[in-house]
């Protein structure tokens, strides 16, 4: 236990913190469960066929960062269940003016039902879901981003029939905030994913250990390269991020002759399988770390899987709220 954790165990038991902070908080199982429910949800959106779990319930949706589909995909998925959303600027509320993160955090937790907050430093999401009552989400921080793994997760085995033993290649930024979480989520369904980042651009220690820890677990494997071509050799799916994420703008120039090495284009491509998709979470940088042709070609889902945020956050709402 965190000691945030152990500071507010008095107000609130371990049991009743049923948070969603980084995809390890999952088991195989539970994100096995999680990814049925999203597809039976997205099936049932596109028979038409009601499904309101979450009728009365509300979300509450904290956004310290600008955004497209983590937004979208909450709002109109909680709509789509019965309940509620609202969104709630970070400069809007008295956070903005110095209301502690905690007092924020029990005022919410006495209105709605869940939290998600978009936001920066992780230590921020967990600060928030050791003083909320009510289960807290994390829609992106820089080091998780694990709402996007569901959706990458549901997208793969949409495309692929399966997860376990699925090679996934990452080329790119690997100490990217995608790429922790689909280390953890690649890890917890047996994957093998290989990434491929240069020098000063690998995974957090801490994060990459955890996910290998639970990659031995789950029969999957995990390795880390600074060659693109050996992430790309036979790989059933690509995998890239922008080369300079919402706070690094003044890398950007030091980024660029970094990562120009690493660019997703025609060549790359044809070390892979025949069959492989290409998932990019957006948005995207068309010449930069993946070519107009291969972002808009044949083997592209990047648009389908965005699409599944909205399912797979669906399925994540009706697990916190519902089941």
């Amino acid at each position: 236990m965190t000691d945030l954790k152990q500071k507010a165990a008095s107000m609130v038991t371990q049991s009743e913190l049923r948070d969603f902070l980084t995809l390890a908080d999952l088991g195989t199982a539970q994100l096995h469960s999680l990814l049925d429910e999203a597809a039976d949800l997205k099936r049932k959106q596109k028979q038409g066929i009601a499904h309101e779990y979450a009728r009365g319930k509300s979300l509450a949706m904290i956004f310290e960062k600008s955004s497209t589909r983590t937004r979208i995909s909450f709002e109109l998925g909680m709509t789509q269940l019965g309940g509620h959303a609202i969104f709630l600027n970070s400069k809007d509320l008295q956070l903005g003016r110095g209301e502690s993160l905690s007092d924020t955090a029990r005022v919410l937790s006495e209105y709605a039902d869940t939290i998600m907050i978009r936001t920066f430093a992780h230590a921020t999401v967990e600060e928030l879901a050791a003083y909320a009552s009510i289960p807290v989400i994390n829609g992106l921080t820089d080091l998780h981003h694990p709402a996007q793994t569901l959706a990458d997760l549901l997208t793969i085995k949409e495309k692929k029939g399966k997860l376990k033993g699925i090679k996934l290649g990452w080329v790119g930024d690997g100490s990217s905030n995608v790429a922790h979480s689909l280390l953890e989520g690649a890890a917890l369904t047996g994957m093998n994913m290989t990434l491929a980042a240069p020098e000063g651009y690998e995974p957090d220690q801490a994060v990459f250990s955890r996910a290998q820890a639970l990659a031995d677990e789950s029969g999957g494997k995990l390795s880390l390269t600074r060659s693109p071509e050996e992430a790309a050799a036979g790989a059933d799916v690509l995998v890239t991020d922008v080369w300079t994420s919402m706070g690094q703008e003044a890398e950007k120039a030091e980024r660029m002759d970094a990562f120009r090495p690493y660019q997703v284009n025609r060549e790359l491509c044809r070390l892979a399988d025949r069959d492989y998709i290409f998932l990019h979470c957006l948005p995207a940088h068309r010449g930069e770390e993946v070519t107009g042709e291969i972002i808009d070609g044949p083997h592209s889902v990047v648009f389908e899987e965005a699409g599944n945020r909205l399912h797979a956050q669906k399925a994540l709402l009706k697990m916190l709220l519902c089941d």
